[in-house]
């Protein structure tokens, strides 16, 4: 048993520690992680108790044992809740952590971020988003690796294999100092069960996106993206967002960031949750205005507000499908209309059916899960019904990647194409085929982001300034096919400041192309360099350019038949790596489900060096061209547009073209 108690940095130092840390009894005012659902056999429980006590010396197996076997039997997982560390979780300025390399140090600053209670979805599961979005597998992990990032040299790099590090390896300083894997199963074994399954077993991990790459910056990145699809969706349909109806669902994780999204945009947002918990964190945190509990009452406050035209957002605490039925009932015009429940999770609390209560179907998807299965692909049979009623009437629909449309269709719903095309098999289109993938990615704009290592407000505003001076001299320039995309992410950074966007670490986002994002790291490293503001630590989500191979989303607006292959993930990775990245992930199933994606991220740190120039450079320039020179050879208007640009400025580049086929020559076929 510990005798003293020990310094912030010097629990870091210990790691594991010899001692049995006291017990720490289960906190129920925190936000849990739902129990999963038995599926391991006697043997392979055994075999999951060996995988977790090989952590610790044998002098305390027989006593963590009977603890562990508890927490498999009661919650599905070993979390080893005895071992979550005594100090508070955020994200720290960088010089408070006790690292031999300031790289390792930036990455324990944004890996304390995802597990901040204001941050993670299920903090002492070590959950930051989407249901299963883990940065670790248990609190060993998490303990042995910041020690090791502790130790570190610019001469090293740590191997983390689904949030185990496999350890310290020899390298060198233009290596990445950590390399990241999470769920990469081999094909034949990427089934929700084998998540289930093998995540039992300790030996693997659903790293969701950024959660398992160190790289959340909360629901600000979603907030981003949101706000963008809702402004070209309502420019879509051909309407301003003043007025204007935007009913959507799921609050918990990133969706949260749904009803602020709609308020940075302009319109109404409804958006339903069933989780009392999570409804009360959102409004307490300012990211919705109003919770209502009544459908009555909901019907009467949207119907104000489209008189006045107000903007407004108001969370409805029940079920969404009640909310579109309703609606119809009542005659109340939907504008958009979309869904972000976790259906890459259904059957372990990603989608709560309508048929039960949120305790109720707690506990069942726990204790009987095959009864669960079929509640809720009836509920998603009646929940597309309700939005196509809807739909008929002029609602604009699009699936916003949380594979909403691909468990309906395998429920049986009415939402499949009548007359389906490779990519269009859905009657409604993923967000990205209709708005982001034409109108953002193919152009080359994605999600640049950054965080402020010092931890400090003005470097933070400092920064701002520095990226919207940036983006406003680059725009004067600018050719009209990007002048959109360049006025809404002006307009966006001017406000981010006045929406309180920052939840966590002094983080921000925009979109900006290969162009964009490598001036404004430029102009961030150079006042690094003068001493204006401290480190800064580059990143982005997944969900981008070239960053993700996700057919129902991220590269789902590709339509030559390469949207099912992985290639342009892996060679992103890769290629990063090797370009000058601080680190590199690569994970099997991100937004859309276990076996349904391949997604690469990465961080980097600025640090003032002309060294760091050159690498980010190297590196931003490559990130966004992989993916614009795969969209192009995919016949992408905006996208061979996009390429040719980049190689009339870099006479190094040389991209493959199309050549396009007369479509009169295959009617005769």
């Amino acid at each position: 048993m510990q005798l003293t108690s020990l310094s912030f940095k010097e629990q870091l130092l210990e790691g594991i520690p010899d001692y049995l840390p006291e017990h720490k009894p289960y906190d129920p005012t925190i936000n849990h992680a739902p129990k999963r659902k038995t599926i391991l056999t006697k043997e392979e429980k055994k075999l999951a108790l060996r995988n977790a006590l090989r952590y610790f010396d044998k002098k305390h197996h027989e006593e963590l044992l009977t603890e562990f076997k508890d927490e498999l039997d009661t919650y599905g997982r070993i979390y080893m809740y005895r071992y979550r560390p005594d100090y508070n979780m955020y994200a720290r300025p960088i010089d408070e952590y006790p690292a031999k390399s300031k790289q390792a140090a930036a990455i324990m600053l944004m890996i304390q971020n995802n597990l901040d209670y204001a941050v993670a979805q299920h903090p002492h599961e070590l959950i930051t988003y989407g249901g299963n979005g883990a940065v670790f597998q248990n609190w060993a992990q998490y303990r042995l690796t910041m020690k090791y990032l502790a130790e570190m040299t610019d001469e090293q790099t740590l191997v983390m294999y689904s949030g185990h590090p496999m350890g310290l390896f020899p390298s060198h300083k233009e290596a990445p100092r950590v390399v990241v894997t999470n769920g990469m199963m081999i094909p034949n074994y990427s089934q929700p069960d084998d998540w289930e399954k093998y995540n039992a077993l300790g030996v693997t991990q659903y790293g969701q996106m950024t959660a398992g790459s160190y790289m959340y910056i909360g629901p600000q990145g979603i907030v981003h993206g949101t706000t963008i699809t809702v402004l070209n969706g309502f420019r879509k349909i051909g309407k301003s967002p003043s007025g204007g109806l935007f009913v959507t669902s799921g609050l918990g994780g990133m969706s949260g960031a749904q009803p602020k999204a709609g308020n940075i945009a302009g319109c109404i947002t409804v958006c339903a949750e069933v989780n009392p918990k999570i409804t009360q964190v959102r409004l307490d945190q300012g990211w919705i205005d109003e919770k209502i509990t009544d459908l009555d009452a909901l019907v009467l406050r949207v119907k104000k507000a489209q008189k006045y035209n107000e903007v407004v957002s108001l969370a409805y605490l029940g079920n969404v499908v009640d909310v579109w039925e309703k609606f119809n009932k009542e005659n109340i015009h939907i504008d958009l209309g979309s869904d972000q429940t976790s259906l890459h999770n259904p059957w372990a609390g990603g989608y709560y059916p309508m048929s039960l209560s949120f305790e109720k179907a707690n506990s069942m998807m726990a204790n009987n899960p095959e009864e669960f299965k079929i509640h809720v692909q009836n509920s998603l049979r009646r929940h597309a019904s309700a939005i196509n009623a809807h739909t008929k009437k002029g609602t604009y629909f699009f699936d916003y990647g949380n594979a909403f449309l691909l468990e309906a269709s395998r429920a049986g719903a009415d939402v499949m194409s009548e007359n389906p095309s490779l990519g269009r098999e859905f009657k409604y289109p993923s967000y990205v085929q209709d708005i982001m993938g034409p109108m953002c990615f193919d152009y080359g704009f994605g999600p640049f982001r950054w965080v402020c290592a010092s931890g400090k407000e003005k470097d933070l505003l400092k920064t701002d300034e520095i990226a919207c001076n940036m983006l406003e001299n680059i725009m004067k320039d600018a050719p009209k096919e990007i002048q959109q995309q360049m006025a809404d992410n002006i307009q966006w950074i001017k406000g981010a400041q006045e929406n309180k966007l920052v939840v966590g670490s002094q983080a921000r986002i925009l979109y900006a192309d290969a162009e964009g994002r490598m001036k404004i790291a430029e102009a961030f490293n150079q006042a690094i360099a003068r001493g204006e503001i401290g480190y800064v630590i580059l990143g982005r989500d997944h969900h981008d350019v070239s960053g993700t191979d996700s057919p129902y989303r991220e590269t789902s607006n590709i339509y030559d038949g390469s949207s099912f292959t992985a290639d342009m993930a892996i060679h992103n990775v890769i290629g990063d790596s090797f370009r000058g990245a601080t680190w590199v992930s690569v994970h099997n199933g991100g937004g859309v489900g276990w076996g349904e994606v391949i997604n690469g991220g990465f961080g980097m740190v600025l640090d003032g060096s002309m060294d760091t120039d050159r690498r980010l450079k190297q590196m931003l320039f490559w990130d966004v061209n992989n993916g614009i020179s795969r969209r192009s050879w995919a016949r992408n208007e905006g996208a061979i547009f996009a390429i040719k640009r980049a190689m009339q400025k870099e006479p190094e580049l040389k991209v493959t073209l199309p050549n396009q086929v007369d479509d009169t020559l295959l009617e005769t076929l």
